[in-house]
């Protein structure tokens, strides 16, 4: 396909124009005349240099990768639709699957935005981590670099001991059954053929636990929203977990609380102010 260098500068600066400091959690400040967002900002959004962004605004920049191209998406926070039209602007047919996969609904984006401070994160239909806050880095680790099948947390949950590191073992076997009966659920919405039906073939080739499991059928099973985790520098933490759904992209979004006065709230204090570091550190 064409690469629309000029079309896609008139897109990228509409949508620059659109988009106000509160939709991505960042103050208004007193000396800004223009509406939306600078331009630095939103290359800071989008993971690249203000001299690129402002080369692709002005239409004399180069044709984008396939993987920039998702990270302005994400960055400008744009719909499906808005998603698919930046990707023909650029010149591809549409996004891979893959990078159709990891992007987050501009819904999720703004709830994450004014949730920098929390333990949370974003997950896609098959737990692929999408996006993390520093403090949810901190109490799990970086989950969102992952490719192939070790993307799906159901995977990784069969397949490498490393996963279950942070989980209490008391919680083993049951996180066992009900990873195994979302998976079954999620086999029987979208059919044989799909992603959730792939995935399972391959674990109940991959992991003898898996196959086990997979024979009982059972499915209904829900995580609690209690969570018990084993923490490699501040121990045992005792999380309450609330999830918030969309239901259009088959996402989710995960907040990790603590009981006020708790060890477990003073813990999780502690691993925000490390993420935070450590994000500041980079």
């Amino acid at each position: 396909m064409s690469f629309d260098l000029a079309s896609l500068g008139a897109f990228l600066r509409a949508r620059r124009a659109a988009l106000q400091p509160e939709d991505v959690g960042l103050g208004r400040g007193h000396r800004r005349r223009a509406p939306g967002l600078r331009r630095e900002e939103v290359a800071q959004l989008c993971a690249m240099s203000a001299d690129y962004f402002a080369r692709l605004e002005r239409g004399t920049g180069p044709q984008p990768s396939e993987p920039m191209v998702a990270a302005i998406a994400r960055g400008l926070r744009l719909t499906p639709a808005e998603r698919d039209h930046l990707f023909l602007l650029a010149g591809y047919r549409a996004a891979r699957r893959e990078l159709r996969a990891r992007h987050v609904s501009p819904g999720l984006m703004r709830i994450m935005d004014g949730l920098a401070g929390t333990t949370a994160q974003v997950l896609g239909p098959l737990g692929e981590t999408l996006l993390q806050t520093p403090s949810a880095v901190a109490l799990l680790g970086d989950e969102t670099g992952y490719t192939g099948n070790a993307r799906s947390a159901a995977y990784r949950w069969f397949t490498d001991p490393a996963a279950r590191a942070r989980y209490d073992p008391s919680e083993h076997e049951k996180n066992s059954r009900i990873t195994v009966a979302q998976l079954r659920g999620a086999v029987t919405r979208d059919g044989p053929g799909s992603a959730a039906a792939e995935l399972a073939e391959v674990l109940r080739r991959t992991s003898d636990e898996f196959a086990g499991l997979w024979e009982r059928h059972e499915v209904g099973l829900r995580w609690s929203e209690t969570k018990r985790f084993t923490h490699p520098q501040v121990g045992r933490l005792d999380l309450y977990c609330q999830v918030l759904l969309e239901p259009d992209e088959g996402q989710s979004l995960l907040v990790f609380t603590a009981t006020p006065g708790t060890e477990s709230h003073e813990k999780l204090a502690l691993l925000a102010v490390l993420g935070t570091e450590s994000f500041a550190a980079e």
